[in-house]
């Protein structure tokens, strides 16, 4: 399995929602499966199947994620980004104008696993992030988007 890279606060979600699934998940769909078997006859037992399934999958996502964990390189932010002089590296956030619209936006770039753009955090392998990797400050870096190439300056990079 390749090295999966997380920031700090990722592996901690990682390790959050195993520990969930293994304390209080796992223990529910073993007890509601217990409860589906006294009903009888497991052919036609909806309840049944469904709590097989539920536990199919919350075991697939315990084995996924303890396999992520053991081949994760956690990168610490603030360290790597001591040594980075000001350029976009993994964990950098990025605070980013177009240059077409004047429009400000700020993305952190993360793990794959971690990647929310819901909370501005892009995946590392996304082609925006390749985009900006190496880059610094008063840089433009030009992202081949859906509708096109865009330019965006770089205004601001931290290592928070």
């Amino acid at each position: 399995m390749d090295k999966v890279y997380l920031t700090l606060h990722g592996a901690e979600q990682l390790r959050q929602e195993l520990k969930r699934l293994k304390t209080v998940d796992r223990p529910t769909i073993v007890a509601t499966i217990a409860e589906a078997r006294e009903h009888g006859d497991l052919k036609e037992n909806a309840e049944y199947h469904a709590a097989r399934e539920r536990q199919s999958f919350c075991e697939g996502r315990i084995k996924d994620i303890e396999g992520k964990l053991s081949n994760a390189e956690i990168i610490n932010v603030v360290k790597a980004g001591e040594a980075a002089n000001g350029k976009v590296i993994f964990g950098a956030t990025v605070d980013l104008m177009d240059e077409n619209t004047e429009e400000e936006v700020t993305y952190q770039i993360v793990g794959e696993d971690e990647a929310d753009i819901k909370q501005n955090r892009i995946s590392i392998g996304s082609p925006f992030a390749r985009a900006l990797i190496g880059k610094q400050e008063g840089d433009i870096a030009e992202v081949q988007a859906p509708g096109g190439v865009r330019s965006y300056e770089i205004v601001d990079v931290r290592y928070e």
